[in-house]
């Protein structure tokens, strides 16, 4: 039986004061970057709840800003976030609302600009995160794996295209979680796995599928 290490215990190591409030908004804000997979202009940061009432005393605002400019749980620019120079090259908004159909901690990320995208994540405890939403399609990712998200067809076949590249390149799937709202329409998957994945296995996936949207999230 393995015992809990001291790390463990006491992780993450993060920029505080709070777990779920601070290190927990930056890897929200991490991974919506990388979701996003452009150049951020313009966007707008809806925290609800508990996140709305004490995120700006527990520095959630920050965290999640700091994290869509790329910066890490453990950097302490976090604290001033506002004032940096990167802040500055962007547009950002910040509004707070009740919801009590979302969960405690969580937050709405609306990009704008040449590419329009909503993101919907989670805080749920000890720096633990999910991204549920992107746009209207369900998604689990919560940064622990590296993962493929895949917008395409709903057309037979696609899935087995998918798999049968990554089992090519000898790489284990974790978990498949794909979702459609109607039969014929979009479809979004999201695969999680246990290794990396090269650029050449991705563009025979992009290739096989012709994806509207395809993006590769490195575990955080």
């Amino acid at each position: 039986m393995n015992e809990a290490s001291i790390l463990d215990i006491i992780s993450p190591v993060m920029v505080g004061p709070s777990s779920s409030h601070t290190a927990g908004a930056v890897k929200i804000g991490l991974l919506a970057k990388n979701i996003y997979g452009r150049k951020i202009k313009d966007v707008v940061i809806t925290l609800y709840n508990s996140y709305a009432q004490t995120g700006i005393g527990h520095g959630s605002d920050k965290g999640i800003l700091a994290g869509l400019l790329g910066f890490g749980v453990d950097n302490i620019i976090i604290k001033d976030i506002f004032n940096s120079i990167e802040a500055s090259k962007i547009k950002y908004r910040f509004e707070y609302e009740e919801n009590f159909s979302y969960h405690p901690n969580a937050v709405d990320i609306k990009f704008s600009g040449e590419v329009e995208m909503k993101i919907s994540a989670q805080s749920i405890g000890g720096g633990e995160v999910q991204i549920v939403k992107i746009d209207d399609f369900d998604v689990n990712i919560n940064g622990k794996y590296n993962s493929i998200i895949l917008v395409i067809d709903d057309t037979i076949g696609h899935i087995s295209k998918i798999t049968s590249v990554i089992q090519k390149y000898n790489i284990n799937i974790a978990s498949i979680n794909c979702e459609r709202k109607s039969k014929g329409q979009n479809a979004t998957c999201c695969i999680s796995l246990d290794s990396e994945i090269s650029h050449s296995a991705l563009l025979e996936i992009e290739k096989e599928t012709k994806p509207k949207l395809m993006r590769y999230i490195k575990k955080l």
